[in-house]
């Protein structure tokens, strides 16, 4: 009898949901009983809620490590090019290297980055805006004419 237990596919079931609080054959078999089935209801909410948090969380640690590979990966990345820089350089052409260096890299001044673009766009705004004013004087002293020529 206990082998049988043991290759019962259901009796890992029944104990799982047995410590649960719910019986199998209560899970599987319908019931008529309103209070019953509102009794599970609330407990399946209540188990929906606790995976979805868990979820969350999942979810959040996932983008964290992924934040930290970034981070890391970056952070290697430029002291793997500093390293290079340093070992290409002799000591007195470093340090005139270094003025050319801090125009050059791609990572400096980022923090002006947002300024700069910003700054860009208002500079393209601002000659595209002449060009249009330019384009309408233009027009304006066009018609002028065509309408000093009309009235001769």
């Amino acid at each position: 009898m206990s082998d049988e237990q043991v290759h019962d596919p259901l009796n890992f079931m029944r104990n799982l949901w047995g410590n649960m609080g719910f019986t199998l054959p209560g899970m599987v078999a319908p019931t008529f009983d309103l209070d019953d089935l509102d009794k599970r209801i609330k407990d399946m909410k209540a188990v929906e809620g606790w995976l979805r948090m868990n979820l969350s969380m999942l979810q959040m640690t996932i983008q964290g490590l992924e934040m930290q590979r970034t981070t890391v990966s970056a952070v290697q990345t430029m002291g793997k090019m500093a390293s290079d820089t340093a070992k290409s350089m002799s000591g007195d052409a470093a340090e005139e290297a270094a003025a050319v260096d801090a125009e050059k890299t791609a990572f400096s001044e980022a923090a002006m980055w947002p300024w700069q673009m910003m700054q860009q766009m208002r500079e393209q705004m601002q000659q595209t805006a002449d060009a249009a004013a330019q384009v309408a004087k233009e027009d304006s002293a066009a018609e002028r004419s065509k309408s000093r020529q009309r009235k001769m």
